[in-house]
This record gives structure tokens, sequence and C-alpha cells, in this order.
């Protein structure tokens, strides 16, 4: 079976000499020397993943089900550059397809238990898809809330009644007396014990007619919870089997178990990942590997965290702790240095009046590591944030690469530094940071009172038909599916944009935008909307945007507002970089 390609299948070959830049590294303590060992996601391994992705555009049977996809670029003994290629899990309900690189050993020796308890596992998914579709759970539902609306209409109606009868106790302590006032006393009282007897019939008849749907309800839950009980049990011993049988090879030939690599357990699925697949042929192979990357294709995740065509990291739970042992052995990887660049400030120039200041920048190709300076004085910092990096830190360990933690570290005083506002991690553009305290809450309530002024610019894959106009949507973000944001008129916040088209051809258009809120993802909503443009911007994966691009066309070109240290306006402008 053939799973070496040719990198000309992927990418021009002038590509694959000339850029080698570094944008990740997969990275872990070797077992035996602590020493870390790095494996590097490149500019060129991400453009041989393109190329795949390029591939797949015009294939469903890649389409129909999400997963991780990853790409090992190569050398052979003889010096040639080839390309590795695998897929986590099952590939269509394969875990052999031609081309691709197979499972890690040990899959075939359980192979047959793995079966069995597959078919045991899909029988108790049938089993319980059958019970949470039972019949008395629809009769309860609408046979509880008929007899909560009959309960609600009488307590109503009881409580007019018992409103009524107050008034004409009222009337009659005022009107009648000794006897009569007795026997008209009685009969109200009458009347309320009545009412009571009404209702207590009602809630028995209601519990009469519930009780035994909820007998056969509750004995189903109970079963569905055993049933759950079981399938996890299944999994945990399927799992445990194959670990005790998967053995993984790092380049110095050592050989161990999933079950002696992680010994304290493991979750589903690990050693079936497409790096411990791709690192592990390798090294079984003889060939050494040069740079990785991974990315997700088809439907996004469950829980929405995994967008086709985006790249990621070694994932903590599975891979993370297998990288140390896979890349033992592996001699260092030279990459070129790319360091960032601090030299390069742009200072306030070109005075239009005596209260603006405007400062006009090139554009610029960013090689990742390079952070351009637009401006920067006793008080702020602004720079032109390149695509694809985060303006601040996230919350996890892969995620800690970013501008402020970048400036941080390699400017003086950089730790007293502070983001006053964000862009997306694809969103290039003018940033700008704090170097005090009191100049962050200063431009974090110009910010907050929509006093700075912004410019965006953008390619929409598609034809806008108008030429200018006001998208008036409110924004929510779910918070049951982050990051993803939509027009809500119930619960979304204000957010308005103005656009102006600024050139059309073929089925793209340039267009202006200027946000007057600032929400999150709010031109990518009120583009992609068909409230708003009904367009996507290309590149925006998250917003249903199909075609194959190198980065979010979205760019963040212009950002005036009042230094009011200086007592003037600052007008910062980076130009467009597509």
């Amino acid at each position: 079976m053939v799973v070496l390609d040719p990198l000309s299948d992927f990418i021009d070959y002038d590509f694959a000499i000339s850029d080698s830049s570094c944008n990740y590294w997969y990275e872990g303590r070797c077992p035996q020397s602590g020493d870390c060992l790095k494996l590097p996601r490149t500019s060129l391994s991400e453009a041989i993943a393109y190329g795949l992705m390029q591939r797949f555009t015009n294939n469903e049977c890649y389409s129909h089900e999400g997963k991780m996809y990853g790409i090992l670029l190569v050398e052979l003994p003889n010096g040639e550059q080839r390309v590795l290629k695998a897929f986590s899990g099952l590939l269509n309900g394969c875990s052999v397809v031609e081309g691709w690189v197979p499972p890690i050993p040990g899959r075939d020796e359980v192979a047959f238990e793995e079966a069995r308890t597959l078919a045991q596992l899909e029988a108790i998914k049938q089993e319980i898809i059958t019970l949470k579709q039972l019949t008395e759970r629809q009769q309860y539902e609408i046979l509880f809330n008929d007899f909560e609306q009959q309960l609600q209409a009488m307590s109503d109606r009881h409580r007019h009644c018992k409103h009524q009868r107050q008034e004409k106790r009222q009337q009659i302590y005022n009107t009648l007396t000794q006897e009569a006032l007795t026997i008209a006393l009685e009969e109200l009282d009458e009347e309320s014990r009545q009412q009571g007897i009404e209702r207590r019939q009602l809630k028995r008849q209601q519990n009469a007619v519930l009780q035994p749907l909820q007998q056969v309800i509750a004995a189903t839950d109970a079963r569905i919870s055993e049933l759950k009980q079981q399938r996890k049990a299944l999994s945990r011993q399927l799992q445990a089997q194959m670990h005790a049988s998967y053995s993984l090879t790092n380049f110095s030939g050592r050989s161990q178990s999933l079950q002696e690599l992680m010994p304290g357990g493991s979750p589903t699925g690990t050693g079936d990942c497409c790096a411990p697949k791709l690192l592990h042929y390798a090294a079984t192979h003889n060939l050494k590997p040069l740079a990785m990357a991974e990315f997700w294709w088809g439907a996004s995740s469950v829980n929405q965290d995994k967008i086709q065509g985006e790249f990621y990291g070694a994932c903590a739970e599975r891979c993370q702790p297998l990288m140390g042992f896979l890349l033992s052995g592996l001699r260092p990887i030279s990459i070129p240095n790319r360091d960032f660049n601090t030299t390069t400030h742009f200072r306030n120039s070109n005075v239009f009046d005596s209260n603006e200041k405007r400062c006009n920048f090139p554009a610029f190709s960013p090689i990742k590591g390079e952070i351009p300076i637009l401006y920067e004085d006793e008080w702020l910092i602004a720079v032109n944030k390149p695509a694809g990096l985060l303006s601040v830190p996230g919350r996890y360990r892969d995620r800690q690469d970013s501008v402020l933690s970048r400036l941080r570290h390699l400017l003086p005083n950089g730790m007293a530094l502070a983001s006053v506002h964000r862009l997306d991690q694809e969103t290039s553009g003018i940033l700008l940071l704090a170097r005090d305290r009191q100049t962050h809450r200063q431009l974090s309530q110009q910010f907050q009172q929509r006093q700075i002024h912004k410019v965006y610019e953008a390619i929409l894959f598609g034809a806008v038909t108008v030429d200018q106009g006001v998208i008036d949507l409110p924004l929510w973000g779910d918070p049951e599916n982050r990051p993803y944001q939509k027009v809500d008129w119930q619960h979304g916040k204000p957010s308005l944009t103005h656009f102006q088209v600024m050139a059309r051809e073929g089925d793209y258009t340039r267009v202006e935008f200027t946000p007057l809120t600032g929400r999150t993802h709010q031109l990518r909503v009120h583009a992609a909307d068909t409230r708003g443009l009904g367009v996507t911007i290309l590149g925006d994966r998250l917003y249903g945007c199909c075609a194959v691009t190198s980065r979010l066309h979205l760019h963040a070109r212009e950002l005036r507002f009042e230094h009011l240290q200086l007592r003037q306006t600052l007008h910062l402008q980076a130009n467009t970089p597509f």
C-alpha cells in the first residue's frame, strides 16, 4: 500500500524550497533525558495541508463526517522529501484506507473483540433510542399539561369567587343581623368548602391518571441508566484491551504500549489520532520528520470547538502526553530564525492640521514571529497584528502565543502592557495596547463610549448588490455554542455597521466596514446573515464560507482616537495586505 506522496501532488515545488517558517511546535519531554523535543508546523506543511483540503472539496466522502486529518513532511534516506497523510479514528467506517497511513499495530489483535463490542454498543444505542421514544412520555406530557391548564383555570375561578365572597361578607355584615347573618355566612363558608373539595378531586384524578405513566417512565429511565452504565463498562474494557495491545515506536527504536505510556488510564480514542499514527509510521520506516500539520475537515464538532479548514495543535488529553516519547531519538529540526522584530518604530508624521496626526504605513506580509510596530510613545503602542495570531493569550497551554505575550516578553517594561481592545485571531490590522493603567482606562472608556473611529476592509465571497448602507442587527452569543454569534431580536445586543462597496470583481466584492458598536464577530455576522449582506467574508469558515483560502480576508485598516496625553487626534492606518 503506497502511503508516500510527492510534494507536487499538493503544492508548487518552488514554495517548498522558499518557505519553511514555523507557526507552531509539537513538543514534549523525552522520558529518558528530560530534554524538550520539538517538531514544527511550518508554512510549508500548512500549504501541503491546504492542497489536501483542495482535494476534499471535490469529494463528498470527506465532508459528511467531521474529523481531524494530518500530514507529515518527511525526508527519505536519499534526501528526497515526501508526504504522509493520516485521519483520526475511522474513515467511512474503515481503519485501513489505500494511500493513508495505517493504524498503529495492535488493532488487528483485538479486531474480533472490537467488532463484537462495537456490535453490543450499537445494540445498546438502539435500545436507548427506542426507550427515549417511549409513547408513555408523550402521553404523560400531554395529560400533565392538560391537568395543569385545568388546575390553573380552576384556581383563577376560585380566586374570583373568593374575592366575591369577601365583598358579600362585608355587605351582609352591614345589612343582616342575628340568624339571617349566620345563615348567609354558613352559605359562603360552604361554597368555599365545595371549591376546596373540587380542587382535591381534580388533583386525585390527576394522580390516578398520571401515576401509572410515571411508573412506566421511571422504570424506563432506570433501564436507560443501566444501559448507559453497561455501555461505559464495555467501552472501558475495549479501550483497556486495545491500549494494552497498541504498541508505539519512537525514533530511538524503542516500543511501548499505550497502557505503559499512560498507566493512569487514557481517554477513548488515544492512539487513533493523526499525530501518533504519522510519527509511529515514520519511525518504523526510517523516515525523518521535517514538519507536521493537523486540521479539521467536515461538519463542526459537537461542541463547536473545531471548525472546517482550521489548524489545531496536539490535543491535551490524547496526543500531548505521548509527544515526548514519540519524538525521542529525533534530531533537532533547523528552522530559519525569524525572531520578533522591535527595531522598526514608526512615529507621528504627516501632520494634516494642528489637532490631528496621521500615520500611513505600507502593506505588509507578516512572517510568524514578527509584529510591525506602527506607533509607540511612553503611554501606548500600536501594532499591525498578523492574521493567525491571538491578540491576548488564551485559556489553554497551546493558545498562549499572542501579541500581548510576545510584547510583554520582548519589550522593556513589557509586563505593564495591557490590551485595550481585541481583534479576532484570524483578523489582521491595527491593535492598540496601553503602557500604564491610566492610559488603559482612558482608551477603554473611549471604546466603550464609541468615541474611537474604526475602519475595516474585507473581501466577501459573493456579489453584494447594493453599494452602501447600514446594517442594524442585534447579536447574541449562545453560551452552549461558543464562539458562534447569531442575530437574536430577544436577547441580542444592539449592533450597528456602516458599509461601502469599494470594488467588484467576478464572484468577489471588496467592502469597507465602519462598525459603530464593537460586538464579538460583528462584521462577520453582519456580512454573512441574510438579513445583513447575506455574503460571507472570504475564508470565514465559521459562518459558512466554503472557499479554500489561506486566511480570513478581514483587516482593521484605520483607527482614529484622541490621545489625551498629547491632546491630539491620532489617526493610524495600515494598508490592507490582500
